[in-house]
This record gives structure tokens, C-alpha cells and sequence, in this order.
């Protein structure tokens, strides 16, 4: 990549929120170069609908290209294997080499397994559009397998990790059963058990503890086994071992217990804290003033001294500022410190049932509900993502049928 200007080179890694919001905004004043793995940016919070059948893989999947039109930003598909600081170049997977003049990390997160064994090898992560569509055809095809037998088998999934994704996971594979499943063939409905697993004393940790239970209640009503206080030792083929000595049995394990940074920032010789970019609060990475991290993978805390969240709204607003940061070092104007405005949380538990909170205000049930989908429906990226979604989305609702229960994994 040539130097044609006086436009600093800008390279970004990772597309995701952040990448893709910080490369739009910089355009403006830069020579921007995106890289990702993939050439499409996946719509994280609704992957867990993919997973339960409520939406085709397609519709939270957005080509980076067309993100990027009109923009005058170039995009590389490839992942980074090594950095030369010295010479500012990094390397891709694709075998070339990028100059830059500052470098932005944004490469996201990756499921953390905290040590546990058999997560790796037995559970299914919530990460990328293939992981859900895998999600999907493993529950089908038990329930094919269900549908064969007219005895008392059941088949079990256990949902492990009480925070939002694991809360709306539960309770759309509580709705699939109830409806669509049951529907398809009510023996075979009958015979499924759906366990959410949470280490700690309430669901939604985050969320005011009257909330939670508010979403521990509208769960059981679903007919999901909540279970508290519970945290696992291991994961096994068939079954989940409790450090109590307890088994829980699970034909499909869903691992929705936490993220930790993606493994790939190792490769790139910067400093980390825990596993994420160690980062000043004007996010630039400690000793590297030329290189930014942003989202998920970027060690920055708030004002209580915790890390910030893992969420979309963190990236958001760091690829926004991010921009901005960059153009006062161009001015060679002094930097500012990064606070995160949080505008508050949000899940979907079932049909009409949700929980929205915003610092002192509490919102549940209908009007949640409806929050919770414009919300998700206006960050979508695509109007053809837009106009699909709200067509399963009604169909869903209309007809309280899932039109997306394919078995699509393998040929």
C-alpha cells in the first residue's frame, strides 16, 4: 500500500462493531486498509435466533465490501500472523504485507472455557454464523432422532452461562419446543429438557436483582430448569459434572458462560492484561503511540475499576472516538481519556416477554419486548437484512412457526 498523500495509512484489524464504525469515520481524513477473517461483519446479538431457528444465517451477515461503498476504504481479507514495529508492517495470512502509520486493533473476543475441561471438545460456542448453524442441526437432528421412538427418552440441552445470551438462548429453544416442535410432533416436544446453568446466585448479574427474577419467573414459565449456584466441573459427551459431585444430563451443550479477547492479539507483540490489549485511557496501546486497540480486545476500565463489558455498545462508541483521536494527533492537539456512556441493558426472554434497564429505569414484559426488537432491528446492517429479519420476525409471530429449522451442517 503506497503513500500518495499526506493522509496517514490506517490499518484496521477486525471488522466487527468497532472496526467498521472506526474505518467509516476516519475515511475522511485517512488511507484506510480493513482486515478481516471473513468477508462479512455477523450481527452477534442475534446469532442465538440462527441457533433456535427463529432466523436464516444470512440475515445477520452483512458484506464488508458493501458496508464499505462509497467510502473510499479498502478492504484485505486475511488474519494478521506478525507485526515489525520497527518498519510499521504487518503481515497477513494472505502473504502480504501492509505499511501503516498508526495501526487499530480491533480483532473482538473468542469464547473463554475458564479452565474447565471438555468445553473445547464437547460444548458449542456462540461466536460466528457457523457455530449456530452447527447450534441448530445438532438440536434437529435429535429431535429427528426423538421423533423415531414412541418410549420415554429424553433429550436434554443445557444452556451454561447466565448473562444475556444465555438467557435469550433458553428461552427461544423454550419457545421452539412449545411451538414449532410441538406442533412437528408433540411426543417427541414433550421428551426435550431445556437447562440453563448459571455459577452464581441470580440470572443477569448486571441487572437489578428484582429483574432477574423477574427473568428466573417468565423462564420457569417456559418450561427451562433454571439452575443457580451451579457451576460446572466438566463437560462430558452426554452429561455436565457439578463441582457438588451432581450430573446434569446434556445431549447438546451450549457454552455461553463468557468471553475472554481473541487469541490472535498474541501474535502482534503488544503488551496484554489478562487477555486483552493493554491499553492507556486514550486507547492507545501502552509504549505503542501508534497503535490503537478499540472493543472487545482492548483492556480499558471504567470508573468502578472493572474491565469495561464485552458488548457492542463499548465498540460502538470507542470506533466513533477512536476516529476523533486520531484526527487531534494529526492537529497535534492533546488526547482525550475514553468514558463509556452506558445507555443501559437489555434482554429478550420469549413472545412478549423481555427486561430493559437503563440506569434507574426498569422496563419488563410487552413494552420491553418491542424495545428490545426496534433497538436490534435499527443497528442491523442491510436493508435486506432489515426487510428479512422483520419477515421471519412476523412470520414467527403471526404464525408462532420457525421456518428456518434446517439441518444444513453437512452435505
Amino acid at each position: 500500500m503506497k503513500k500518495t498523500s499526506q493522509r496517514p495509512r490506517v490499518v484496521i484489524l477486525g471488522a466487527g462493531f468497532g472496526g467498521l464504525t472506526a474505518a467509516k469515520a476516519m475515511s475522511e481524513f485517512a488511507h484506510v486498509t480493513l482486515v478481516d477473517r471473513h468477508n462479512f461483519q455477523t450481527f452477534l446479538p442475534l446469532l442465538y435466533q440462527v441457533s433456535t431457528a427463529g432466523l436464516a444465517a444470512d440475515h445477520v451477515a452483512h458484506p464488508i465490501r458493501g458496508a464499505l461503498r462509497k467510502t473510499g476504504v479498502a478492504f484485505r481479507m486475511g488474519s494478521p500472523i506478525s507485526v515489525d514495529h520497527k518498519n510499521k508492517t504487518i503481515k497477513l495470512d494472505s502473504s502480504e504485507t501492509l505499511e501503516f502509520d498508526h495501526l487499530v486493533v480491533a480483532l473482538g473476543s473468542a469464547t473463554a472455557d475458564f479452565g474447565v475441561p471438555g468445553v473445547r471438545e464437547h460444548a458449542l460456542g456462540m461466536k460466528s454464523v457457523h457455530e449456530a448453524i452447527t447450534i441448530r442441526a445438532e438440536v434437529m437432528r435429535r429431535f429427528e432422532d426423538l421423533c423415531r421412538f414412541e418410549d420415554e427418552t429424553i433429550f436434554s440441552i443445557a444452556v451454561v452461562g447466565g448473562g444475556p445470551t444465555g438467557v435469550e438462548m433458553a428461552g427461544a429453544f423454550a419457545e421452539l419446543v412449545r411451538g414449532p416442535l410441538k406442533n412437528d410432533q408433540a411426543h417427541a416436544a414433550a421428551h426435550i429438557d431445556i437447562y440453563l446453568i448459571e455459577a452464581g446466585p441470580r440470572l443477569l448479574p448486571s441487572f437489578s436483582e428484582k429483574l432477574s427474577a423477574r427473568t428466573k419467573r417468565d423462564l420457569e414459565e417456559l418450561g427451562v430448569k433454571v439452575r443457580l449456584n451451579t457451576s460446572v466441573a466438566q463437560i462430558k459427551p452426554r452429561t455436565i459434572e457439578i463441582k457438588d459431585g451432581e450430573t446434569i444430563p446434556s445431549e447438546v451443550t451450549i457454552w455461553a458462560a463468557g468471553v475472554q479477547g481473541e487469541p490472535n492479539a498474541s501474535k502482534l507483540n503488544l503488551p496484554l492484561i489478562q487477555s486483552r490489549i493493554d491499553v492507556e485511557d486514550t486507547l492507545q496501546v501502552k509504549n505503542y503511540p501508534h497503535i490503537w486497540a478499540i472493543g472487545d480486545i482492548a483492556g480499558i476500565k471504567g470508573t468502578d475499576g472493572r474491565f469495561l463489558p464485552m458488548v457492542a455498545p463499548v465498540a460502538l462508541q470507542q470506533g466513533k472516538f477512536i476516529a476523533k483521536q486520531l484526527l487531534r494527533t494529526l492537529k497535534s492537539e492533546s488526547l482525550l481519556a475514553f468514558k463509556y456512556r452506558d445507555k443501559g441493558s437489555m434482554a429478550t426472554i420469549g413472545r412478549h416477554k423481555a427486561v430493559v434497564e437503563v440506569k434507574n429505569f426498569r422496563l419488563v414484559g410487552i413494552p420491553a419486548w418491542y424495545a428490545w426488537l426496534f433497538l436490534h432491528l435499527f443497528y442491523l446492517l442491510g436493508g435486506r437484512n432489515k426487510i428479512g429479519t422483520m419477515a421471519d420476525w412476523t412470520w414467527n409471530y403471526l404464525t408462532f412457526d420457525r421456518g428456518n429449522r434446517h439441518i444444513m451442517d453437512s452435505m
